[in-house]
């Protein structure tokens, strides 16, 4: 096993970065975070490979400024699998790369059935990964030794994989496909906060009543603030399952809410009195949350299209059989073609005049790219016209 040694301050870091300065070629980089163990998703250790430098192992807690890394690197190509999982921990370190090449979303474009790092690397250069330590705890201090050469070993192959698919996008004419969806991964702006992110508790349909529903916030809102406070993913706190077991089981004192025994957690007896702090608070409320929601501009599921909206569901039933089609004869999933939505969306609403210049602007102003828009703005607007005559009852309904 070879020994790797983590880099941790800012000195270490002004030398790794000189050294990478005089490497040659793109630059693999990688994340592992604390997910499932911490509350943030910042980053525990990056990785850094690049020919002629060799494997560079940051731990970023204790290194206080990454400029030095990021100016040696801002100019060159980033390689990167799954980059949208990783860009916003490198962001938080001032790390940000102006060009990358996402491993991960070049083999989905290319039609690979798998498209995890391991399956990857094995498919393009024939060397098996072992993923052993990918659910690991990374906030772990110190780091084993097995641990640092997995992480190592996720971007020691990565160069050599991002040319064997660069190849392979050439040879299938995707090259300028992959472009436009690196670009649109730098560019696209996070999703917008929920206006209500305790409602995606688990069990929380079961809880009857607004007074419940508002104990039921309360309480996720006490475990978020703790959460956030102890730097520790909620769940490992009080799970959801939990938290909703004590609302439906509407305890009167704080005795009786430590007696059910459905109210587990390492933090749910020590932290008792903000549990129950919580649970007087949801009680007490007077702006009770709404028993029903609104989900935005949702819209309803395809399958009471038919009722609702004929005309929409005719359109839907001709047009999706035929970009399935398409991406078929690209070689590639259907949702890296046109997402789902996105179809559903110019189908549900289309614009006023049918014509292919009418949809391809619909389609831009949904989010879609222009290779996207050139693959299937015409087969949409002959599918949203032949709708119109054709019988949809043949084609099948999702939900």
């Amino acid at each position: 096993m070879t020994a790797y040694d983590v880099i941790v301050d800012d000195a270490g870091l002004q030398e790794a970065a000189r050294a990478i300065a005089a490497g040659t070629g793109p630059v693999a980089v990688d994340v592992e975070r604390a997910s499932g163990f911490r509350y943030s998703q910042r980053a525990y250790l990056v990785q850094v490979f690049r020919r002629g430098a060799g494997v560079f192992l940051f731990d970023p807690p204790p290194i206080a400024d990454f400029s030095p890394l990021q100016d040696v690197l801002v100019d060159e190509e980033w390689v990167l699998h799954a980059a949208s999982q990783d860009l916003p921990s490198l962001r938080e370190l001032g790390l940000e790369p102006e060009r990358m090449f996402d491993t991960e979303l070049a083999a989905r474009l290319l039609g690979h059935e798998r498209a995890g790092l391991g399956a990857v690397v094995e498919q393009t250069l024939g060397i098996t990964l072992a993923k052993a330590h990918s659910a690991a705890d990374w906030s772990t201090r110190p780091l084993p030794q097995s641990w640092l050469e997995y992480a190592a070993l996720d971007v020691v192959h990565l160069i050599d994989v991002r040319d064997a698919l660069v190849a392979e996008l050439e040879e299938q004419e995707k090259s300028e496909f992959a472009e436009e969806e690196f670009l649109a991964v730098l560019l696209r702006e996070p999703k917008p906060a929920r206006e209500e992110p305790w409602r995606r508790m688990s069990g929380l349909h079961t809880v009857r009543g607004r007074r419940g529903l508002a104990v039921a916030r309360a309480l996720w809102t006490a475990r978020e603030e703790y959460a956030r406070q102890e730097d520790v993913a909620p769940g490992r706190l009080v799970p959801d399952r939990a938290l909703v077991a004590a609302v439906i089981a509407d305890p009167r004192s704080k005795q009786e809410l430590a007696g059910v025994k459905e109210f587990t957690g390492r933090a749910s007896r020590s932290q008792l009195d903000r549990w129950w702090a919580a649970f007087e608070a949801g009680r007490a409320e007077t702006d009770l949350p709404r028993e029903r929601v609104s989900h935005g501009d949702t819209l309803p599921p395809p399958r009471v299209w038919a009722d609702r909206n004929p005309d929409a569901d005719a359109r839907l039933k001709t047009a999706r059989p035929r970009v399935e089609q398409r991406a078929e004869e690209l070689r590639m999933p259907t949702e890296n073609l046109l997402t789902p939505d996105l179809l559903r969306r110019v189908a549900w609403a289309p614009p006023a005049v049918m014509s292919v210049d009418a949809i391809a602007a619909a389609l831009l102003t949904l989010g879609a790219r222009g290779w996207q828009v050139d693959q299937t703005a015409q087969l949409i607007t002959d599918a949203f016209v032949d709708s119109v005559q054709e019988p949809a009852e043949a084609a099948p309904t999702d939900s």
